[in-house]
Parts: C-alpha cells; structure tokens; sequence
C-alpha cells in the first residue's frame, strides 16, 4: 500500500475486465510463481508484475491443498511487496462477497484494504488490521467501525457481505459475525495486500462475487444515516443519504427517522435526482442520543406522490447506535502540534474544530504551533513533535490527529480522579491575569501529581507571510479536507483565521512541582494558582483556560476549559488563602450534597437574587427567585429530588454573576 495517487492500474485484457467472480487456491501455480505473471486476475499497485511488488507462491503453509502466497516485511514503511485483487470495476451498487484465509504468525501482523476506485490510491473504502495482540480492527480510512479479535497463528477465514445498496457492510471471522457498519465511501474496486511494518502472514482460498442490481423503473434508496455520533444524553440534529436506484428521476419524497420512540420526518419537493445521484437530507428537528442500544431508523416513501416504489428492500436503512456513556466531570484534552509551513496539518485543524463543535463540554483542544508567528517556544520545546502534524491525547502516544476521536472515545470513559474548575481575576490595568485551577478529587491519588495551565485563543488572524498556510489538500487531489480541498496553495493570511491557537502555558508542559501533598484524600479541595501576562493583541473575548491535572506518569488525568468570563465568573481562588477574591457568593457546601446544599451571600447593597440549575448539557433543572436582598444570608439549594449527578449552579446578583459545580449524591 504505497501512498503514491498518481499511478494507475494496469489496464486488464480479455475476460478480467468483466470478471464478476474469482475463487483462487493457488494450486494450478508453480512454487516461486509470480502471480502477477501467473494469473491475469492480479496484478500489482503500480502494474508491473513478475518484480519487488509482486508475490511469489509458497508451499510454506497452505489451509487447503500445498499452496498459498506469503507476505512479510521488516521496512518501518512496509512493502516492498504490494498485490492487487481487480474485482471486475468499480461497483456502487449491487451485492458483493470477499472470502479467505488467513494465517499471521505469532508475534507479527496482518494488513490489507479495500480501494474504492479503479486507480490505486485515490479512494481507501476499508482497511483491515490483524495485530499481533489478536485484534482485528476494521476502519473506513479514518473512524475504527469494528473492533474485534481473530486467532492468531492458525488459519481463519474472513468474510466480508456487503449490500451496496443500502451500505451495510458486514464481517464474519469463522462464520461468526463480529460487527455490522455503513461505510463513508460506498464503493468498491479491488483489495490491496500489503505487508506493514512488522507483517508475516500467509493468505489462501480467495474468493470473492459480485451481482450487479438491475434498476427498477422506480426506487429511492436510503443508504447512509449521518450525524449520529456523540456521547449519550448529547443532541444531534441527524442527516440522512438516499440514492435515485431508478430509472425514474425522483422529483419529491417523505423520509422519516425513527429513533428512540421518537419520529421525525422530511418532506423533500421539487428536486430532480438522477439515477443513480445521491442526495443528503438535513434534518431540521433535533434527537437526544440514548444511552444503551438502540436502533435508528431512516425510511424513504411517497416517491414523487405514490406510497410505494417497484422495490421496499432498500427502502429502510438501520443503524445501531450505542452511545458512549462519559464519566461524570470528564474532559478529554488534545494537543497537537501544527505549522502555518506544514502542508498536511490542515486537517489537524479540521479535526479540532469538529471535536470542539461535537463535544464542546468534553474536549479541550489546543494546536500548539511549531516555526511561525504563533509559536510559544515553551510548549513547542516541551512537547518536541518530531513530525507535524501529530497529537497526543491525554499525553499518550503520537498519533495522526485523524485518530484524535478515536483517543477522545477510549479516555472519556476513565472516571477522573478530580474534577477541575477553573477561577479566574483579570487586572487589566498590569495586563495580568490572575488564574486557580482547582482539584476537587473524587479517589485517593499519591505519587508526583501536578497541575498545569493554558491559554489559547480563538480566531486568530494575521498579515505576514508567516500567516500563510501552506496546503497540500489544494485542488482535491488529496481528498476532502474540510474545503481546505477549495482554497489554494498556499492559503494567503488574509483567508487564514487560526482556532485553537496555544498562547502560553505555565509553568512548563510537566506542570507545577510540588501542586498536591505526596497523598490526597477523596473529598479534598486544593488549588493552584498561576498569574499570566497578557499579550495586548490578544482578544480575551475569543480565549480559553484550560487547567489540566498530570499523573505521576505523565498522563493527563482531568481537564478543565473555561472562557475568561466564565472563569472570572467561578471566582478566583488564592493559593495562599484558599478562598475566593473579592466575591460576594461563596462556595457552595456542603459539596457534593444529598438532601439539601447553601451558599452564603453578603450583599452590600439591594439587589436581586436569583438562582439557576442547569445539567451538563446546558438543559434548565432548577430555577429560583429569592427576591431583592440587603445582607447577610444562608439561602438553601434543594437537592433531594434532583438525580445524581453534575449540576451548574448560577447565582445571579444584581448584574454580577457566579456559577459554581455542584455534585449531588
């Protein structure tokens, strides 16, 4: 699988190019048989056969009979070995079926793909990892959609159906089925084996069948449902994809999504859709993601005004959806390291905003840049990206920020060891800005942990050439990239606006020395503080505060994200004091709380009061008036019929305003 897009395949001769089927053991070859040259059924990535990318047949090991093709490779790149399987064309709609063998060596890997176009390269429909470990991890080049295991060092068989029509792919491992997805590219035109870093595996009995679909006179199709990823409890306002699998031109049509004893439905007019065309439906009502399993269902009717089509098969597309439960107080942080001089790392940017857009409550995102005018050389240094662009999620390994979600998904669900808030006081005045990050722990912890603190800001424009962002996504040639694919090469600052930009961080990326006792005991608050200087340039509006908590591994352990006002809002709390400055509210207790909570107020002059609850998702639970106060006063929160849980208590006096987190147990 070399990354080169500009190589096309060889073009087949005779019956090859209208093949529809293949059931391959290797036995009519010869040992050491190339099987480019041996076979016109094959052939190599970029063509030329009977050399390093071909393969050569083996009497090694065999499932069935004596023979069988080996792949193996020590290259830190893999290869050189690279085989092409053509499935007859490029196929979009129909039924079609892959069947092998495979047997990976203990302590080595597995690797091939599916191309989703006849010129190699252009579109990468699935890849499919054998780890050494065991997992099988199928991906549609970019999301993992199935994860699961396989044998290692003995023959198993891979299955894969696939329904074009409505784009459901599923995989069996020995006749057992492991998972079930719909595929963000729907095509498919040929399997690529190629040995990755690491590889031994040997591959026999392939087979694989194609049965084209015939188009009816009418049919919509629905064969994707969009936009149903996030965390469970989160909103989502759904899509759904259905195809003209027709002769007749669709003009109008019903589509309606069942989701959770919840019905929405589209009414779509005055569209001409092709046969064969695709169009997206943006659904204008707004679904809550259930935690568990559920179905979701998208169904077409009421074609151009008649109830039914000359084919209800394909009708229906369903989807199970299995949201993802977060641990409570959770955020997730990614930091990735980026350059206005680095061609690939606009979609280091993409996938920050989508991130944000998606799990804004759960996800902090920071793009700490490396040789341009928006470097801070303490974080760049700190973090020593050797290649760009790469992120760490909670400080793990480097990864392909495309990865960033996958992370974000297996870390969520680690509960906290504390729940981080952020308090803030700004002297505008020193051009300072005085920030506590506090811990309120939630377990026992011992061992060299540390606090640490960000800024960055939001919308970041400039005027040098330094703000130029150099884009290798330009022209489409290297796929969709978030309209980065629209713009040109470079992009000129004056189209460039920088999200997530780091701005400072202190004291340094390992975090303050000495932050907690060697023990903590659940239950305990501690804070540290720490005191920025502020860029006059800096827009504060557009800024966040993000406070992390380190474990003595280096693992980010919690997050917290605050914009400036919301910290200011939270209050500042002073290392050497641990109480709030200059706030009229004070800290709610007892915290977390079971039947009942308070917060003291000193009013020093009329004001009205009033108090507002609302959950983790911003939804209103609680709202209370205590009328004008002048004074002193404990005012109660009850809390003995709100669930467990995380709530956001906004205390409102006069035009100042506090909000504070409240636990209920």
């Amino acid at each position: 699988m070399k990354k080169v897009y500009t190589t096309a395949l060889l073009i087949f001769m005779g019956s090859s190019l209208n093949a529809q089927s293949l059931n391959d053991d290797f036995e009519s070859y010869s040992v050491g048989d190339y099987l480019g040259d041996s076979s016109p059924n094959w052939t190599t990535w970029s063509g030329t056969t009977g050399g390093a990318e071909d393969v050569q047949i083996t009497d090694a090991n065999a499932h069935n009979g004596t023979k069988s093709i080996y792949f193996s490779s020590n290259s830190a790149n893999g290869g050189p070995v690279d085989v092409l399987l053509p499935f007859g064309g490029e196929h979009t709609s129909g039924q079609f079926s892959f069947d092998s063998w495979f047997f990976v060596e203990n302590g080595k890997n597995g690797y091939f793909n599916i191309q989703g176009s006849a010129t190699a390269g252009q579109i990468y429909s699935m890849n499919c990892n054998m780890t050494e470990a065991g997992e099988l991890r199928i991906d549609d080049g970019s999301t993992v959609v199935i994860n699961a295991s396989y044998p290692v060092g003995t023959w198993f068989n891979f299955k894969m159906v696939v329904n074009l029509n409505i784009n459901e792919w599923e995989i069996f491992v020995d006749n057992v089925s492991v998972g079930v997805f719909q595929n963000v590219e729907n095509l498919i035109a040929s399997m690529d084996l190629y040995p990755i870093s690491n590889s031994s595996y040997f591959v026999d009995e392939v087979m694989f069948n194609v049965v084209p679909y015939v188009l009816p006179n009418k049919n919509g199709a629905v064969i994707a449902i969009n936009e149903t990823s996030g965390l469970a409890s989160q909103e989502i306002m759904p899509s759904a994809t259905i195809r003209n699998l027709g002769v007749q031109d669709i003009t109008s049509f019903d589509l309606t999504i069942d989701y959770d004893g919840n019905q929405i439905i589209e009414t779509i007019t005055g569209v001409s859709i092709l046969s064969y065309d695709t169009y997206d439906v943006d659904f204008s009502q707004i679904l809550t993601l259930a935690s568990g399993t559920n179905t979701i269902s998208a169904t077409i009717s009421n074609i151009n005004g008649v109830l039914g089509d000359d084919d209800p098969s394909d009708d229906t597309k369903n989807l199970v959806l299995n949201p993802i439960v977060p641990a409570p107080g959770k955020m997730v942080l990614a930091e990735e390291g980026t350059g206005t001089w680095c061609g690939w790392c606009p979609r280091g940017a993409v996938m920050l905003d989508k991130m944000e857009d998606q799990y804004h409550d759960f996800f902090a995102g920071i793009a700490v840049h490396n040789g341009d005018p928006m470097v801070v050389p303490l974080y760049d240094d700190g973090l020593n990206f050797s290649s760009f662009p790469t992120s760490k999620t909670d400080r793990g390994q480097n990864l392909n920020p495309t990865q960033i979600e996958n992370e974000f998904y297996n870390r969520i669900i680690i509960p906290p060891s504390a729940f981080i808030t952020n308090g803030a006081y700004y002297n505008e005045g020193a051009g300072k800005l005085y920030v506590s990050v506090s811990s309120d722990f939630q377990t026992n912890i011992s061992g060299d942990y540390r606090i640490a603190c960000a800024l960055t800001e939001d919308s970041v424009t400039g005027t040098g050439s330094g703000y130029n962002q150099s884009n290798y996504y330009s022209g489409g040639q290297n796929g969709v990239m978030g309209g980065y694919e629209l713009l040109p090469n470079p992009v000129p600052a004056s189209l460039m606006v920088y999200d997530h930009v780091a701005r400072a961080i202190l004291p340094n990326v390992n975090g303050q020395a000495n932050s907690f006792p060697t023990s903590v005991s659940s239950g305990e608050i501690h804070t540290v503080s720490f005191v920025f200087n502020i860029d006059s340039t800096w827009d504060m509006s557009k800024m966040h505060i993000i406070g992390f908590l380190i474990d003595d591994d280096g693992i980010i352990d919690n997050a917290g994200k605050a914009t400036i006002e919301e910290a200011i809002a939270n209050g500042y709390l002073s290392l050497e004091e641990n109480q709030i400055v200059d706030q009229m509210v004070k800290p709610i207790y007892p915290n977390p709380a079971q039947q009942e909570a308070y917060f003291d107020i000193n009013v020093e002059s009329a004001e009205q009061v009033t108090l507002i609850i609302t959950d983790m998702q911003g939804r209103l639970i609680v709202q209370k008036d205590y009328g004008v106060l002048n004074g002193a006063f404990k005012l109660p929160i009850q809390t003995e019929l709100l669930p467990n849980g995380i709530y956001m208590v906004n205390i409102t006096v006069g035009t100042d305003r506090q909000t504070q987190r409240l636990i209920v147990e």
